[in-house]
């Protein structure tokens, strides 16, 4: 496992845009002032002006900026602009090696769960799920809090309270993001084997039987046989549209979860709801009597 060094004031944030652009410029200098205002230089890609229908400029320009900013000895960290879409058009223009030569922070989530599961399968990197520009442009104080925590290597004192749906006390490795991301990458170079791995799993607008058929395909695929624990993240706006005609969430969340024999906890702040922590992928967690606490770093 490969870590990146933290990042302290002053040091200079790149800015690149992998999947959709962000439409609302004010957003990107609102998001880009909060950054500076807390000490940090900032850098923004040429990806992030571009637009091409729903992604940020064309497939090249995009994955460029990834290459270019992990290369670049002056960028210390890179930063997400959003998510929406476009990430997996990007993953076999990502140069790898480069990113293993010059180990550093990635940080986003939602659509970026594809390059987080490139990344690792490809360098071990420890990468982070949390906050992009157009999140941190709204300005939440908790967000960025934990944010800045994590990247400056200062969540060790931390932790998160979370509900225990089954199982107890557990140890293991947290790895994870967006379920329908997840899912989308199965059968491809880039499925990663979550064996031993404590999953967590978050998701946005998916009708309740959405969700449910993207459990059914990870455990068809073997997925929660081999997981040491399940962690259920923020899954914002999945009520169904037609409540009469559909189960709840919960409904299928207790469903489907009922004949899964691992400790299964939910309430983690990781997602798109307004309050959100930085998850550093892959390091060492344990979880006891429903608080969640980190044993290590994701920086050093």
């Amino acid at each position: 496992m490969i870590k990146a060094k933290k990042l302290r004031k002053g040091q200079k944030i790149g800015i690149v845009a992998p999947a959709s652009p962000v439409f609302e410029k004010e957003k990107i200098d609102i998001g880009v002032k909060i950054l500076k205002e807390h000490g940090y230089d900032v850098v923004l890609g040429n990806s992030c002006f571009e637009k091409y229908g729903f992604i940020a400029g064309k497939d090249k320009i995009r994955a460029k900026d990834i290459n270019d900013f992990f290369k670049n000895d002056e960028i210390d960290a890179i930063v997400c602009l959003r998510g929406g879409y476009g990430s997996i058009r990007i993953l076999e223009m990502i140069d790898y090696n480069i990113i293993k030569d010059n180990p550093k922070i990635f940080c986003g989530y939602s659509d970026i769960t594809a390059l987080h599961l490139a990344i690792y399968k490809n360098t071990n990197l420890v990468t982070f799920h949390g906050p992009m520009i157009s999140d941190i442009s709204q300005g939440d104080e908790f967000t960025i809090k934990s944010f800045i925590n994590c990247l400056s290597g200062k969540i060790k004192d931390e932790s998160y309270s979370l509900k225990v749906l089954k199982g107890g006390n557990i140890e293991g490795r947290i790895f994870g993001g967006n379920l329908s991301i997840i899912c989308s990458l199965i059968g491809t170079p880039y499925e990663n084997n979550f064996k031993d791995k404590i999953l967590f799993i978050e998701d946005i607008g998916e009708e309740p039987y959405r969700v449910d058929r993207m459990l059914q395909q990870l455990r068809l695929c073997g997925t929660f046989k081999n997981v040491k624990a399940i962690i259920l993240g923020q899954f914002t706006d999945c009520s169904p549209k037609h409540e009469e005609k559909s189960l709840s969430f919960n409904q299928v969340i207790e469903d489907f979860f009922s004949n899964i024999k691992k400790p299964i906890y939910c309430g983690l702040l990781a997602g798109h709801d307004k309050n959100k922590i930085t998850i550093p992928l892959n390091v060492n967690v344990k979880i006891i009597d429903g608080e969640l606490y980190f044993n290590e770093e994701g920086v050093v």
